[in-house]
Formats: C-alpha cells, sequence, structure tokens
C-alpha cells in the first residue's frame, strides 16, 4: 500500500504544473478516488489538494526568487487562473506578496515532498475481530459529499448536528430494539470522489422505516474487520480511523475490499470516557 502511494506521489510531482487529476492518481496507487484520498488524508494529515497546493507554492517560489520568470506566467504555469488568485495564495503561505520574492533576504517557505515510512508505534493495542455477515437493508437519510478539499469532513459533522437538531437520529433509535445508530459511506459506482454518507439504522422493519420517510439502502454480504472504540465523540471515532489507516492496514496482510464501511453507534453517553463505538471495515486477503 505505501509502495502504491509513493506511485502516486512520484505521479503527482511530475503533473505538478497545471491541475491535477484525481483519478489518474488514484489508478496510479490501484485505488479509487475516494479511498485513495481518503488513505492519503489518514496517513498524512492533509487533503491531497492541500498538499499539492502547498508544494505547487513552494515550487513557484523557488521559481521567482532563482529567475527573472512573471508572476503571471508562474501562476499561469501552476494552475491559477488569474495573477490575484496565486498572490492570495502565496502570501497566505509565505507571508509575501509574489513580487517580494525576488528581494534579496526573503524569508519563503520550503514544504518538502513528502514519504511514507512505516511505522509500528505498539504502544496501544487496537482491539479488533474479523467477521463474515450476510447482506442486510439500512433505513436513515443521506447527504452526498466529496473528499475533495475536505469537504465531506466540515459537511459530515454538521449533517450529525442537524439530523440530531431536527429528532432524525431519536426516531432511527426508536426503529431499532438495541437503539443502535449507524453512519455509514456509501461509495459510488463507477468510484469517484463523491460518496452519500448515511445517518441509518439497521431496517428490521422496512415498512415502518418507508412510513416515517427514510431511505432503504442495501449492504452488500462481506468480510468485515470490526474495531472496538473506547472513548467519548467525536474524538475517538477519528482517531480510531486515523490508525487504522496509518497502523492497522500497513502492518497487516489485507486491503478495503472498496464497499460501504461504517461507523456503530450505541445510545448512551457519547461524552463519556468509557463510551463504546465500533469501526466496521470492509476487508480482502492480499
Amino acid at each position: 500500500m505505501l509502495r502504491n502511494l509513493k506511485k502516486a506521489i512520484d505521479l503527482m510531482e511530475v503533473r505538478m504544473e497545471g491541475r491535477l487529476d484525481i483519478e489518474e492518481l488514484a489508478k496510479a496507487a490501484y485505488m479509487s478516488p475516494f479511498h485513495f484520498q481518503r488513505m492519503f488524508h489518514m496517513l498524512t494529515g492533509m487533503t491531497v489538494a492541500e498538499y499539492a497546493r502547498k508544494r505547487k507554492l513552494t515550487l513557484a517560489a523557488q521559481e521567482l526568487a532563482a529567475a527573472s520568470a512573471k508572476v503571471v506566467d508562474v501562476a499561469l504555469k501552476y494552475g491559477y487562473d488569474s495573477p490575484e488568485a496565486f498572490a492570495k495564495a502565496f502570501r497566505k503561505i509565505h507571508g509575501i506578496a509574489p513580487s517580494e520574492a525576488r528581494a534579496p533576504g526573503s524569508r519563503l517557505k520550503a514544504f518538502p515532498r513528502i514519504s511514507f515510512h512505516l511505522s509500528l508505534k505498539g504502544d496501544k493495542d487496537m482491539d479488533y475481530r474479523i467477521e463474515e455477515k450476510d447482506a442486510f437493508e439500512i433505513a436513515g437519510v443521506s447527504l452526498r459529499t466529496t473528499c475533495e478539499d475536505g469537504q465531506n469532513l466540515r459537511e459530515i459533522s454538521a449533517f450529525w448536528g442537524q439530523s440530531h437538531a431536527d429528532g432524525t437520529v431519536e426516531k432511527l433509535e426508536k426503529l431499532t430494539e438495541d437503539g443502535i445508530t449507524l453512519g455509514v459511506c456509501l461509495h459510488q459506482n463507477p468510484p469517484s470522489s463523491e460518496f452519500d454518507y448515511m445517518i441509518a439504522c439497521i431496517a428490521d422493519d422496512e415498512a415502518k422505516a418507508k412510513e416515517q420517510g427514510f431511505e432503504i439502502r442495501s449492504v452488500p454480504a462481506a468480510t468485515w474487520a470490526i474495531f472496538t472504540i473506547i472513548g467519548p465523540m467525536p474524538g475517538a471515532i477519528q482517531e480510531g480511523f486515523n490508525r487504522i489507516f496509518s497502523e492497522w492496514f500497513p502492518a497487516t496482510g489485507y486491503e478495503h475490499a472498496g464497499g460501504p464501511e461504517f461507523e456503530l453507534y450505541t445510545p448512551s453517553d457519547a461524552s463519556a470516557d468509557d463510551y463504546r463505538s465500533e469501526i466496521w471495515i470492509p476487508i480482502l486477503k492480499k
């Protein structure tokens, strides 16, 4: 997996001039655009777009400082539609205008090319189990979002807040005997950076769920890696995903199966230190 991500980084450097094609980068990493962007963010803490922007502006600053290139030419070279947009982005990173980069003694920031290294930390156990499960139906409400520029991180958080406020989560909890709700990432076919995120429950009674206006979706049969998460939300679940993608996948003989993945939430106090939740990831043996 890390070797495949390195191939994508190599291609990104070659394609740094102009606009980057997420689908081309994902193909180089042998992943869907969704999983490539998600894996990249989990491992680096930044989106592909953020990384590319910092690298472009690093290279642009080097060119402006070392040569007599025109600002407008450098802006167009690195994919900016106008000198004004380029100048705004440049000042945000470097703290000065592009034209000031040529001045002797100008201080510029350099964002180096990223590299991936496997680190087996071993400071915390990861409790998980492997289960096979037949296909099942879920009921809930959905949001279409995208991984591009971290848009999903902002929109999903707001979606949960809205669904708690308008009573949707409470209605879903009452549709099941155990009160368990799910946060489900439903990937698109063909794969893209867009996906549907559902706040849902297991559809034990599809007719009742439909009467209340909920969507019904199918989750296909799969082999699941199920991780037990202990701690308050949302921090514990976010840390869990980070560890799964940055530590567990690189260190095991499994890869993501490409299907839906979901978070499982129990109806107790989600702010408690001992709150228990789960992350379900569909997997394949390499």
